[in-house]
């Protein structure tokens, strides 16, 4: 079993879902957004670390997924969607969280199966792998879909690291 948090990052609104895995069952444990409604930079990133640190506190994850910054057309954008991952990164590390990290293509052709996904697909989708009454909000359902890539990567990997060690003992053929 495990716990998986994702994040997806921003400046203003940064989305969060929390998602429980049982061999190949998923569950949904919770989800939501953390909104900076303050002007200055520095108080939102404040209010992400400690947003972040309030979630990790209650749902006790295992591991911590994250979408990477893609290249955004304006660089100020750009540069605080990085801060806001850094922070909520390191809000990650200080409770000692393994992080991952995942592009938004990746994300959406593991949940939607097509790269280019539109945002309410995503959201369809998720509410469908997790079994939800509605579709949660776009930055949360964006959140759960990168803690479901995690699920899906880390299985893939286990199963190949597997794979790999029977045939160096012969097992295979």
């Amino acid at each position: 079993m495990a716990i998986i948090l994702g994040i997806d990052p921003g400046s203003r609104v940064t989305g969060y879902g929390v998602i429980r895995q049982v061999g190949r069952q998923l569950s949904y444990l919770g989800s939501g957004c953390i909104r900076t409604k303050v002007d200055d930079l520095p108080s939102r990133l404040k209010l992400i670390y400690a947003g972040v640190t309030e979630i990790i506190t209650q749902f006790q994850p295992d591991y911590f997924a994250i979408e990477q910054v893609f290249m955004a057309k304006n660089a100020d954008s750009a540069l605080k969607l990085g801060q806001a991952r850094g922070v909520a990164i390191v809000a990650a590390t200080n409770q000692a969280l393994p992080v991952f990290e995942y592009a938004a293509r990746q994300v959406k052709q593991t949940v939607v199966g097509i790269g280019s996904a539109e945002k309410s697909q995503v959201q369809h989708m998720v509410r469908t792998l997790l079994k939800l009454p509605a579709n949660p909000q776009a930055d949360a359902a964006d959140a759960l879909a990168i803690a479901i890539t995690h699920c899906h990567v880390s299985q893939n990997v286990a199963q190949i690291s597997e794979t790999r060690l029977n045939l160096a003992r012969g097992r295979l053929r």
